[in-house]
């Protein structure tokens, strides 16, 4: 287990969730930290329309940046450090990440290499909700960029070779200005194996592929050339997570499909979700009826019902997992419907049970037979709402990871 120590301001008094939190990952960076911390502060400070936090993940570097990191949160309103005992930008990212409580978090290399002129851009889109996450590409024409060419050799080389094995829409994997939405990172954080530099890249693919907006923000970027990173270590580490990833989604090992749902099942509230299913509520209950209708000279009243209903039931099941509650692929298809049938088993109760007390008092004509029929079954129709809703469909939590202080 790693362990993580934070430490808050020394007076923070009563702080609110920030909109944003930005996090810099650091190692061994004890030259440039304050200086990268602090025009970053400023910048906040000078008209950025959002409360924001900075949080400095320091992982496991071994000079003095933890000191500096200290005294700047200390010092600093607004300002955090967060250390941890194992090296890694991945790592440092998922522990200050799934610890926000922030609307959108982001991240950005400590260098400030990337124009903060860009940082609004990124992050609007994901406060309106327009966007699930947001990265800065390097690699688009309005895009200014200042580095060497074996630098932008490889980096075009790289996002060429995911596009020609992932299929990958977004231009710049690895530009190190990226934020997304807490509530989409909390979905996808526990299931992003890379510590490392290949987290990036991994978090995209995974939220490519689970049907997640991305929004791309060409920036102004200048290279740092006292960079830590060591190119060939880690573009070999890089191919070997582009490899693995290619395998999971032959394989079909991602969890994609419970991506795509979770992802999704998110977006829809309780209104949109109720709305969808009245609709389909609606068809199915007019097709209910017309079964009804055509059953009944032969089977009877009771066994039309039932037939009808069982017939409709499992075709509802499927387009409410489908459209209402946006839950795609094979996974736990079956059980959902095995949950449908019980809940079509009180639907079965409630319009017998108005049949039988109808047929009980009197000889009804067909309309009036009708009509009790369409009262209960919106009775069962809220019910079967209800407990699709908070049963068979719910959500299932995804863990995120804990750190220890």
């Amino acid at each position: 287990m790693t362990a993580a120590t934070v430490l808050l301001p020394q007076e923070p008094g009563p702080e609110l969730a920030p909109t944003v939190e930005i996090v810099i990952p650091v190692f061994n960076e004890e030259r440039d930290l304050e200086a990268g911390v602090r025009r970053l502060v400023a910048h906040l400070a000078n008209g950025f329309p959002f409360a924001a936090r900075v949080t400095i993940a320091d992982n496991a570097s071994t000079d003095g940046t933890w000191a500096v990191a200290s005294r700047l949160a200390s010092e600093l309103p607004g300002v955090q450090a967060l250390h941890l005992d194992r090296k890694g930008r991945g790592l440092a990212l998922k522990h200050a990440w799934a610890a926000s409580d922030a609307t959108v978090v982001a991240y950005m290399d400590v260098d400030l290499s990337t124009d903060l002129a860009a940082l609004l851009p990124l992050i609007a889109p994901l406060v309106s909700g327009h966007s699930d996450l947001a990265i800065g590409t390097r690699l688009a024409r309005s895009a200014r960029v200042a580095r060497g060419a074996k630098r932008e050799l490889i980096s075009r080389c790289y996002n060429l070779v995911l596009h020609a094995t992932l299929t990958t829409g977004f231009s710049d994997a690895q530009c190190g200005f990226k934020a997304v939405r807490a509530d989409r990172a909390r979905i996808l954080l526990p299931l992003v194996r890379d510590d490392a530099w290949f987290f990036d890249t991994e978090l995209l693919v995974l939220a490519e592929r689970s049907g997640l907006r991305i929004h791309e923000v060409p920036v102004d970027w200048v290279d740092d050339p006292d960079s830590r990173v060591e190119i060939v270590p880690t573009a070999l580490a890089d191919l070997r997570g582009v490899l693995r990833l290619v395998r999971g989604i032959v394989r079909g090992t991602l969890p994609l499909a419970e991506l795509r749902g979770a992802g999704r099942r998110t977006d829809r509230g309780l209104v949109q979700q109720a709305l969808t299913f009245a609709t389909i509520g609606a068809v199915s209950t007019a097709a209910y009826l017309l079964l009804f209708l055509l059953l009944r000279p032969s089977l009877g009243a009771q066994a039309a019902n039932a037939t009808s209903l069982a017939l409709t039931a499992v075709a509802n099941t499927a387009a409410n997992r489908r459209f209402t509650f946006a839950v795609r692929g094979r996974r736990h298809a079956a059980r959902h419907q095995a949950q449908g049938l019980l809940v079509f088993v009180a639907s079965l109760a409630l319009t017998s049970g108005a049949l039988a007390l109808l047929h009980g008092v009197h000889d009804p004509s067909r309309p009036v037979e009708l009509a009790v029929l369409v009262a209960a079954n919106l009775a069962a129709t809220a019910l079967r709402f209800l407990v699709l809703r908070g049963w068979v469909f719910r959500p299932r939590a995804l863990s995120t990871p804990r750190s220890s202080t």
